[in-house]
This record gives structure tokens, C-alpha cells and sequence, in this order.
């Protein structure tokens, strides 16, 4: 049987195919918030804590930096959509906005990437520290300051992004210690106890060279600063009580001469 074909305009016209316009990138709130490996042992899971909880403790009244441990960095939608990505030990953002966070997606945040990166090194990890990821912060995420830090060992070595996009080794300071002039701070391995544990740790100072405080540290400050005044105020009240004994006995004395 015969079929007009104009009956089926859309098989003489065929629809256009819609035009797609770049596939958008992917939201943060949708990538996962760490690499899902676990810390190698106890002591570097102390090591980061001290390292984050002592700059929280030290820039407490800033709201424009972003300081974060084991968090996952995002650089680029296709490392996203492979789930290639990174979970520096420390990272220090500065120039942002400080808030909570689940994960770092430079696309989300107006194109900011670390301006340090620390990694808490073992024997597991030591290639892939000085290789694969030292390529990634130097080349893809500009890193300026590299650290990588053995907290058994108490080895510290720190490179420098330089002209070429390539690390450079760091100079330590006279006083032993890395420079992290863009933080206004350094880095020196101090020996010591936290959170019950005997180690050379890694540790912040300040541009005057003091050591930065963790916040346990600051209370305990706080509670020997107030032992202190409450010794003073009780020396205090010992003299005054003494000297008025001595004035009583010379009253006294004064009294019977008088008699006399």
C-alpha cells in the first residue's frame, strides 16, 4: 500500500541533535574526602595532629588560611573522574577562607593550591614521597614548599619550587631549621613527649624563633601561669602578714620604753 510521505514529516526533516555544550566538572560534595588509606602507624598519626592542631592553635584569630591533614585534593576533572587524587599528610592554604571542609577542589576554590605540603615518610612510602607525588605537587599543583619527614628516623628534607617548575633542596637556617617563608614560620625537629609518646617531633616556630605552641601545651601555660600568681599572691600575703607582726612587736617595744 502506497504512504505519502509528507504524512511523516519527521522522516523527510529529521530533528536536529542537540548541540551539548562541555560536560560541567564534577562537584566536590560528590568525590570522596580522603584516599582511604590509613595512616602507617600510631606515631604518624601523632605527627600529623601535632603539625595541624599547633597552627590551628597559632593562627586562632585568622579566618583566611586552611590548614588540613590527610585531606584529599582535587587539580583536575579528569584526575576526579579516574579518582587519581592525592591526600597530602599537611597541607597549609593561605589567602582563603577558613571553614570547614571535606575535601580540597581547586575548581570550587577559585583556583588555590597549597602553599606547603608535608608528607610523614616511611620505608613503604619513600618512593612514592620523593617520585610520584613530588612530580605531582612540583609540575600540576605549583606547590612552593615540598617537606617530606621520617618521624622515626627524624629525617627532614625540604625542597623549594624554583624557576623551571622543578623542586630545589631547602637550606636549613642557622639554627638547623627549614624555612617556610611564605607561612612566616620554620620547621625544626624538637624532642619531646606527645600524647604520651617519647619522639623527635616535628615541630612549627615563629619568625622570633619560638616554638609554636599545640593547644594542650598552651593550657598547660595557662594553669602554670596561674599556680604561678596564685604562688605570688600567697608569698604576697605571708610578707604583709609578717610585717604587720613586726609592727605589733615594735609598738610593743615602744610602749615598755615608754613605761620605763
Amino acid at each position: 500500500m502506497h504512504r505519502d510521505l509528507a504524512a511523516f514529516p519527521t522522516l523527510m526533516n529529521p530533528l536536529p541533535m542537540p548541540v551539548l555544550g562541555p560536560k560541567p566538572p564534577p562537584r566536590g560534595e560528590d568525590l570522596p574526602c580522603d584516599d582511604g588509606e590509613p595512616m602507617e602507624t600510631k606515631r604518624h598519626r601523632q605527627q600529623m595532629n601535632l603539625l595541624v592542631d599547633s597552627l590551628d592553635e597559632h593562627w586562632r584569630d585568622r579566618d583566611d588560611v586552611c590548614v588540613e591533614g590527610n585531606m584529599a585534593v582535587y587539580f583536575s576533572e579528569t584526575q576526579a573522574r579516574n579518582q587519581d587524587f592525592r591526600a597530602p599528610d599537611v597541607f597549609v592554604v593561605l589567602d582563603t577562607v577558613r571553614k570547614e571542609r571535606k575535601r580540597w577542589v581547586v575548581w570550587e576554590e577559585e583556583g588555590r593550591t597549597p602553599d606547603l605540603v608535608i608528607e610523614l615518610t616511611s620505608e613503604s612510602t619513600e618512593a612514592v614521597d620523593r617520585g610520584t607525588k613530588k612530580r605531582v605537587y612540583a609540575r600540576l599543583l605549583r606547590v612552593p614548599v615540598y617537606v617530606i619527614y621520617d618521624p622515626f628516623s627524624a629525617a627532614l628534607d625540604g625542597f623549594v619550587l624554583g624557576l623551571h617548575g622543578t623542586y630545589e633542596p631547602l637550606a636549613l637556617d642557622a639554627d638547623g631549621r627549614l624555612p617556610c617563608t611564605q607561612l612566616g614560620l620554620s620547621l625544626g625537629v624538637v624532642p619531646g613527649e606527645f600524647q604520651g609518646t617519647e619522639a623527635p617531633w616535628l615541630r612549627w616556630f615563629d619568625a622570633e624563633g619560638r616554638l609554636v605552641r599545640h593547644q594542650l601545651e598552651h593550657a598547660r601555660e595557662a594553669e602554670q601561669h596561674a599556680r604561678d600568681a596564685e604562688e605570688r599572691a600567697r608569698e604576697a600575703e605571708r610578707r604583709a602578714v609578717a610585717s604587720e607582726a613586726r609592727a605589733r612587736a615594735l609598738e610593743a617595744e615602744l610602749a615598755k620604753l615608754e613605761e620605763r
